[in-house]
């Protein structure tokens, strides 16, 4: 790591990040309303809150009568009679146990001002209330209701992406699956940032990084207990979208880092699709932990990892002709850039 990222790394676990293993469920609901204020120094290291996009508030409806809450961010510039504009749904991290929408507002004005989408973020319900399959259900049953409903958010739903980082990004993968087994809605890219695909824990990276900065296997251990309801098959696709049928599924970029146990989870899943016949662009960061996407102003690839996500998501929901331009190594080839590292299908990092 660079030694700015170092130093927020050790500063963010001996002093603000509390382990979830060691917390009871009334400490779990007090950090969950927990946010960054939008002025320095805290914008130093979060990225600052794009003013030229503005959020509303919306609900969709759940299959068991629960309104899910959305936080919607639309590009100032994009005026209300201007429906052209395609659609991301994100899907805030944090164990499905831990998070909120508010927490995830830098990444997601940014998305929605540069990819010029409307973006909804959804706060779906956290377990342990609410375990396994609730959230992921939730997610869903959202994504339906965008997918039906252009002329509430004035957008073309007709060019819909989902997005997620780490339990985000394993939600954003189950709602791609299940959009594709109900025969709809038409996903054009999913976009998967350090995701956590597979609850059996058998990537190499689970031990070989175990005590990283931010996320330790142990952390992992903890929120599994939570959110995976007793008994549950681990390799149910619903859980670990990995070992699910990959064919027809929409593109994907997977954004993984280097010091993350759930590193090579995303590197089996972006060979296992690209296996299956879906294009599927893999770029691992090297010297950066798990969580970084979320702190871009201490990281040297963070202005990097967000331009290659903003370019991904703009390839995709732009393309002519609906289905999606194929982009990235769907041949598994690596290729280069600055800064960060690009895999092949062996998954092995090359540094930048």
């Amino acid at each position: 790591m660079s030694p700015l990222t170092a130093a927020f790394t050790a500063v963010l676990d001996r002093f603000l990040h509390r382990p979830i293993e060691g917390l009871d469920l009334e400490q779990i609901r007090a950090g969950r309303g927990r946010t960054y204020p939008e002025h320095p120094p805290f914008t130093w290291v979060t990225g600052p809150v794009d003013r030229s996009v503005g959020i509303t508030y919306g609900t969709a409806p759940a299959r068991d009568g629960y309104d899910v809450p959305l936080r919607i961010y639309r590009p100032r510039a994009v005026r209300d009679a201007d429906t052209d504009v395609p659609v991301l749904l994100f899907f805030h991290g944090g164990g499905w146990v831990q998070g909120n929408v508010v927490m995830y507002d830098p990444l997601c004005v940014h998305l929605a001002a540069q990819v010029r989408a409307v973006v909804v973020s959804v706060d779906y319900r956290l377990a342990p209330e609410h375990p396994a399959p609730t959230p992921a259900h939730d997610c869903i049953d959202a994504t339906a209701w965008v997918a039906a409903n252009g002329k509430v958010l004035r957008a073309d739903t007709s060019r819909l992406a989902v997005c997620g980082d780490s339990a985000g990004g394993n939600l954003a993968a189950v709602v791609a699956l299940a959009a594709r087994d109900a025969g709809g809605p038409l996903l054009r890219h999913q976009a998967l940032i350090y995701p956590g695909l597979d609850q059996t824990l058998s990537s190499p990276s689970i031990e070989e990084n175990a005590e990283a900065p931010v996320l330790t296997r142990a952390n992992i251990l903890a929120f599994q207990r939570h959110y995976l309801p007793e008994g549950a098959d681990r390799r149910d696709p619903m859980l670990s979208p990995l070992f699910g049928d990959l064919r027809g599924l929409p593109p994907a970029l997977v954004q993984t880092a280097d010091l993350d146990p759930l590193r090579d989870d995303g590197l089996r899943f972006a060979a296992a699709l690209r296996k299956a016949g879906v294009a599927a662009r893999a770029t691992n960061y090297v010297r950066v932990p798990h969580g970084f996407a979320s702190f871009p102003g201490v990281v040297p690839v963070g202005a990097q990892h967000r331009a290659e996500l903003v370019q991904e998501l703009r390839t995709h929901l732009y393309a002519a002709g609906g289905g999606g331009a194929v982009t990235g190594a769907s041949n598994g080839a690596a290729t280069r850039t600055g800064g960060g590292a690009h895999t092949g299908a062996d998954g092995s990092p090359l540094s930048g």
